[in-house]
């Protein structure tokens, strides 16, 4: 269940992308949520790893 955020962050000249996932705790059962920063090209790579 990983859903991409479309908030785009401005820092001077370069875009960035937050990427929010849901991950589901192997150990509790209870899901979290796991944020990154990066650059639009790498939201999906990222998404398939976590």
């Amino acid at each position: 269940m990983a859903k991409k955020t479309v908030a785009s962050l401005q820092t001077s000249s370069k875009r960035l992308t937050k990427a929010i996932k849901m991950v589901k705790s192997p150990k509790s059962g209870a899901y979290t949520f796991v944020e990154s920063v990066m650059v639009p090209e790498n939201v999906n790579d990222w998404l398939s790893k976590h």
